[in-house]
């Protein structure tokens, strides 16, 4: 028997057995870290490790099944550790539908209640669970799942101006575990016809009732790098939080060339930046800021000069080490802020382009990325356009 934690007799009264589905195959990448959210560590303890338990915690079920991308089997069964045997992990498709029906095939009693669960929301309350479960248990309830009313005003906007008011009368937000009698759920996704944002609405377009029960505030779904701090707080940590702040400094000359790169941004100029890979000084400060923070030295630590294989090589090679480095470690990326020191060439037109770039390979929102530029008023060998320097700041917070 596949479970974990405490007996519930209460859970034991229906006939029906319970199935856990747990969807873990996204990529989690608004989440920051350079590592799937779902294999994050929160105080210690995986994410999906942590939504696993909060379901063992609160009922027993009879299996449990892990939905993992197809790439993601060691990270999925490190995670899990010995849990990982007494699990059927299930590769998951290309959308979160095709995920659920991979997960659905894998039931192995065809009589069972379903519980399906995203691995992301690791702070559900055992009462969601249980309240979900009674519903099914309910003459004529073939589907339940949690969700909180509205409480903000809500608008329509286009164009950055409001231009409507919505009623939020009778609108919720939807939450997990999503339950459903495992034949209603089923024949609802063979009928369906395109990728869904949840297992209510496949439901519900299969002209299911799905009855709602109440959620909870605490079972928010871990999205960008703010959750993830959130979290910390939620687990006791606000007192406890690692953080830790990291500078970055670096100088390239100019040499003979057309253009520059700065933050992996192709700028055309009249001089290039000399230096053994793209001398892209922007991304060398912001990689070294995050191996100052966690006490790694700085690139050339980790890629030697001296070494022919850099020769030329993109310096994003240099950034994504040290993110996976510090995800490793527990610690998601809070902020950056990269200043550059030249007279040329203008870094304002190109700071927009800059800040995608970087939060892409940061793994975190733009609004967490800042560019800007100063000039050294003419003076030193930046005012006499001899090349570019750049510093910059990098926050790391372990929750």
């Amino acid at each position: 028997m596949d479970k974990s934690g405490p007996s519930h007799t209460a859970h034991s009264l229906t006939a029906a057995p319970l199935v856990a589905l747990v969807v873990a195959a996204g990529r989690g990448t608004r989440a920051g870290g350079g590592l799937p959210k779902q294999y994050r560590s929160l105080g210690g303890v995986p994410v999906l490790r942590r939504a696993l338990q909060a379901l063992w915690d609160a009922a027993d079920f009879t299996q449990t099944i892990v939905v993992i991308h197809p790439d993601d089997e060691a990270l999925a069964r490190e995670a899990l550790g010995a849990d990982a045997a007494r699990l059927t992990l299930a590769p998951g498709g290309a959308t979160r539908s095709a995920s659920v029906q991979a997960g659905l095939a894998a039931v192995s009693d065809k009589s069972a209640h379903v519980l399906i669960h995203d691995a992301a929301r690791p702070f559900v309350a055992a009462r969601i669970v249980q309240d979900v479960i009674a519903a099914l248990r309910e003459p004529g309830c073939f589907a339940a799942a949690p969700a909180l009313p509205m409480t903000d005003a809500l608008w329509h906007a286009g164009e950055g101006y409001v231009s409507q008011i919505q009623s939020r009368d009778g609108l919720f937000r939807a939450q997990t575990p999503q339950a459903f009698h495992y034949s209603t759920i089923s024949q609802a996704y063979a009928a369906a016809g395109e990728d869904a944002a949840d297992d209510v609405a496949i439901a519900l377009a299969h002209g299911v009732k799905i009855k709602v029960v109440a959620g909870d505030e605490q079972n928010f779904k871990l999205t960008t790098a703010a959750d993830f701090i959130r979290a910390g707080h939620v687990i006791g940590a606000s007192g406890a939080m690692d953080i830790r702040i990291g500078n970055g400094f670096d100088v390239h000359a100019f040499c003979a060339g057309d253009h520059v790169i700065l933050c992996g941004v192709k700028i055309p100029h009249d001089r290039a930046l000399k230096g053994h890979s793209d001398a892209d000084v922007g991304l060398h400060t912001v990689t070294d800021a995050i191996y100052g923070a966690l006490a790694e030295g700085d690139i050339g630590t980790h890629f030697p000069p001296s070494d022919p294989q850099w020769k030329g090589a993109p310096s994003d090679i240099f950034l994504i080490h040290a993110v996976k480095l510090a995800t490793s470690r527990g610690y998601g990326i809070s902020n950056v802020d990269l200043t550059f020191m030249c007279e040329a060439p203008k870094i304002g037109p190109v700071s927009a382009a800059m800040r995608a770039r970087l939060a892409e390979l940061l793994s975190i929102d733009q609004d967490r990325v800042s560019v800007k530029a100063t000039t050294t008023e003419k003076l030193g060998f930046t005012g006499r356009k001899e090349g570019i320097a750049a510093m910059a700041t990098v926050t790391l917070v372990k929750p």
